[in-house]
């Protein structure tokens, strides 16, 4: 969704009643590791989705996104009915809300987000965690910010259909700039890590879009817990790296899936001990660990982010770099000497578009502008 000049007001023709925002995040290592309850190390971005309510005297939803072009969407609380697009979204939370028998009345819906859309960067879960913190305000729902992730959670796997961890929503609800969010995805533990400062982040969408729902993300989680099963355990956080010489017998395929997992868990552990230590070039070092397990095991990268990461990769700068989110698209992560994020971005941006002929866009440095 992009910026707009109309206002609430503009929109519906009364003032809001409250307002939120929350970040979309990238997440530094622990991919495909949530959904197996094991560990993530996301951080939130400088941008965010904001959302404006005002309560209604009826049972109806109305929504405006300033990012769509289109008009007001509307809907009948308890008919919600997927297949909207965007609003599916709003519609999966009020579900998710009546389910936990917190009853809403109908109310009016203002959004614009600055967080790009298909980057792989959870603009999805801005949307949720702004507006359950928006209504959370405003009917003062009895929900801390741990429940807002888990109803975030539950609108996009049950309703929308996309089969996501709790990262994401997690990261949005609870992240903090500036430091990296340890969560254990199994127990909801978490410990805010300052991002050493002999380092920056830079984030690049590859201009190719990510998706979610359904498609190749579904095959490797299903893939993933077929090795889970193999294994004898119910998650792959559950087999350890004790596991790791056993996965032959699982088959090419199922063991390379299993293994990614395993190897990722470890990783973010062998990260977390690093960033305690401000040991940058040992990050780096996992993430470009991380990437190449990405592409070669869990098979979720494509040609031109691999490209993407190489050229960021063979930047003197920069300690290390990977593919961020599920794959298929989105963004990439770099973690760069401190004061050349603006450098290395330029330079991976214009490599990147004579070797593929894509527009990478600049998400990190915020404001970046080619």
């Amino acid at each position: 969704m992009k910026a707009s000049t109309r206002s609430f007001e503009d929109v519906f023709g009364r003032a809001s009643e409250s307002s939120a925002s929350a970040p979309g995040r990238v997440n530094l290592l622990g991919e495909h590791t949530d959904y197996h309850e094991g560990y993530v190390l996301p951080t939130p971005l400088p941008q965010r989705t904001h959302a404006s309510v005002a309560a209604r005297d009826d049972r109806i939803v109305r929504a405006w996104s300033a990012g769509t072009g289109a008009g007001i969407e509307q809907y009948g609380l308890g008919l919600e009915a997927p297949g909207r697009g965007w609003l599916d979204y709003v519609q999966g939370l009020t579900v998710a809300l009546s389910r936990m028998q917190i009853d809403l009345p109908g109310f009016d819906l203002y959004l614009a987000s600055t967080v790009p859309i298909g980057g792989g960067v959870s603009s999805s879960a801005a949307l949720e965690i702004s507006v359950l913190r928006a209504l959370r305000a405003r009917f003062a729902l009895p929900l801390d910010d741990v429940a807002l992730a888990k109803v975030g959670r539950a609108a996009e796997t049950d309703f929308v259909g996309a089969p996501v961890g709790i990262m994401d929503q997690m990261a949005s609800s609870l992240g903090r700039e500036g430091e990296a969010l340890f969560l254990d995805t199994r127990t909801l533990a978490v410990e805010h890590i300052p991002l050493p400062g002999a380092s920056d982040l830079v984030v690049i969408d590859s201009g190719l879009t990510h998706r979610h729902a359904g498609g190749e993300y579904a095959t490797r989680r299903r893939e993933s817990f077929d090795a889970a099963a193999q294994l004898g355990v119910p998650f792959l956080r559950d087999a350890g790296l004790d596991a790791l010489p056993r996965l032959a017998a699982l088959g090419p395929v199922v063991g390379r899936r299993a293994r990614h997992v395993i190897t990722e868990n470890q990783r973010v552990l062998d990260a977390v001990r690093a960033l305690r230590a401000g040991d940058v070039t040992t990050v780096g070092r996992l993430m470009n660990a991380s990437h190449a397990s990405m592409r070669d095991d869990y098979e979720t990268s494509t040609a031109e982010i691999d490209a993407l990461v190489a050229i960021a990769q063979g930047h003197d700068h920069v300690f290390g770099a990977r593919l961020t989110g599920g794959g298929f698209g989105g963004a990439i992560v770099a973690l760069v000497k401190a004061g050349h994020a603006d450098d290395v971005s330029a330079r991976v941006a214009r490599t990147y578009a004579s070797q593929t002929g894509l527009v990478a866009t600049v998400i990190v440095p915020a404001g970046y502008a080619s």
